[in-house]
């Protein structure tokens, strides 16, 4: 019966935000901002929860997307979709290669901010691969398991789930580590080594925030790709992991708010 409710909730929540008739319903509020959150390779959609309802509290509408993980052009595309979808303005907010993706973004005068979670901000041509290795300190090579070869032809990455909780996930209690880590989303290889585009975060403003104990890009490189970017706003978490909106979703959720509310008056 719980299932059933749950189930019933997600579907009347999809049908409220962008059904058919969400238009009409959102039309005294048309001016409401949507955030949409766009998590990275070895994470999924959950990884946001502790951030969606403390941005539901400010007023935002929020769309936690399912990243495909296949390629950056197509993955951008998904997200296109759901920009387009929006009744109103549109922040685009990343987690790791999820920032490579919302750089590849299709223009849209609807997107007035980008926010980068600990995340890769390519240039064009530059690839999430090349980035994680300009710096030294990643150790995530090591952690992957073998690749998994894909019907189709390519193949899928995944961190082994013995290797997880140090890797990607250090600062959040390790038995919801271990279930981060059984339902992980594959990243397809060939999306680490694909070129970006021409990048959004040259046209729109940009946020960053970041753990300064991240063992999947080195700090270095994120406040590096932030400097690039023009950020307009970098936080720095003492002792975060990786999955900084997983661990610390309050300062994560406050940085969205304050991008938000900034481009809005620009």
């Amino acid at each position: 019966m719980q299932s059933f409710k749950f189930l019933a909730l997600a579907s009347a929540i999809a049908a409220a935000a962008f059904g058919p008739n969400a238009a009409a319903a959102d039309a005294p509020d048309s001016s409401r901002t949507t955030v949409i959150l766009v998590h990275g390779a070895f994470a999924e959609s959950a990884s946001w929860d502790g951030v969606v309802p403390r941005l539901a509290a400010q007023g935002y509408r929020v769309v936690a997307a399912a990243n495909p993980l296949r390629s950056v052009a197509g993955d951008a595309e998904s997200i296109d979709g759901l920009v387009e979808q929006a009744p109103g303005p549109v922040v685009l907010v990343g987690h790791s290669y999820g920032g490579a993706v919302i750089s590849n973004a299709r223009a849209n005068s609807k997107i007035k901010a980008l926010v980068y979670v600990a995340a890769f901000a390519p240039d064009q041509g530059e690839s999430v691969l090349e980035l994680t290795g300009r710096f030294p300190g990643s150790t995530l090579p090591g952690t992957l398991a073998e690749p998994v070869q894909r019907a189709g032809g390519g193949e899928d990455l995944y961190i082994r789930q013995d290797a997880f909780w140090q890797q990607f996930a250090a600062d959040v209690p390790q038995a919801q580590a271990a279930v981060m880590a059984a339902t992980q989303r594959p990243v397809a290889k060939a999306a680490l080594v694909e070129a970006s585009g021409q990048p959004r975060w040259k046209e729109v403003p940009s946020w960053f925030v970041y753990g300064d104990a991240d063992r999947n890009i080195p700090a270095a490189a994120l406040q590096s790709m932030a400097d690039r970017a023009g950020s307009r706003g970098t936080v720095v978490i003492p002792g975060a992991s990786h999955v900084v909106m997983t661990s610390q979703p309050q300062q994560v959720a406050a940085l969205i708010g304050q991008a938000a509310e900034q481009a809005a008056n620009r």
